[in-house]
């Protein structure tokens, strides 16, 4: 039993420790996360849980071990801001790897990236075709950055003279049959102008509201707490668990 409450107390430590250090360390992305950033937050993690759990040893010496990878992070990333140079010894600098649509092997091989590997970075940029890639450079979080020729760019709508309004984001305005009256308000709308919309779409009970919100164009897009799906988009062939 004082087995248990030592663990106890000392997870609650722990996990305090954790949200004051990731505080301090920001707000860092998880996809812009270089190797030694990711190798990094691993052992961060092992630390803390060894803290946490390992009753044989006091916690007072993990803690120690925790904050000084805490703040060699912290200095790590305080070069990284006021000296550009050692930023680029520490993280890297990104990689061409493409150019004109030929792939540059040499640079792939600094780089210890496989040609299969680069083709399914390309194709999760909708890219299929080499020979559409005038440079793509390989990032130093890995990630594969890509710019086509200019041929096989995407038209704009400024490239068609098409009259461009400001953009807005998505407002949510009901959530489960409750109005979010505040939201409604920010959007420049009312109770009434809802309501109607409400009405055009067939919905005259909030219950019947899963989810609305007012779109950039200003519609309102309504989802329905009981819906009517057909087969026709399931691809399953098999009946069974996800």
């Amino acid at each position: 039993m004082n087995e248990a409450l030592v663990v106890i107390v000392r997870a609650i430590i722990t996990f305090f420790t954790l949200l004051i250090y990731a505080r301090l360390i920001g707000k860092q992305q998880i996809g812009n996360l270089t190797m030694f950033d990711y190798i990094n937050g691993i052992t961060i993690g092992s630390i803390a849980g060894t803290m946490a759990t390992d009753v044989s040893s006091k916690a007072l010496t993990h803690w120690i071990a925790l904050t000084v990878f805490i703040a060699f992070t912290l200095i790590l990333q305080y070069i990284n801001i006021k000296y550009r140079y050692l930023s680029k010894v520490i993280d890297g600098e990104p990689v061409t790897v493409i150019e004109d649509g030929k792939i540059l092997e040499n640079n792939l091989k600094k780089t210890r990236v496989t040609r299969d590997e680069l083709m399914v970075q390309l194709r999760s940029k909708s890219t299929f075709d080499p020979t559409e890639v005038e440079v793509a450079l390989l990032e130093p979080d890995g990630t594969l950055s890509v710019l086509r020729k200019s041929e096989f760019q995407y038209v704009q709508k400024k490239d068609l003279h098409i009259p461009i309004t400001r953009a807005k984001l998505t407002t949510e305005i009901i959530v489960d049959g409750v109005i979010l009256q505040q939201n409604i308000q920010q959007r420049g709308k009312d109770l009434t102008w809802v309501q109607a919309q409400l009405n055009k779409k067939g919905f005259d009970d909030l219950a019947k509201v899963s989810y609305a919100a007012i779109l950039p164009n200003d519609s309102l897009y309504v989802d329905p707490v009981e819906d009517h799906v057909s087969n026709t988009n399931d691809i399953s062939d098999y009946e069974g668990p996800y």
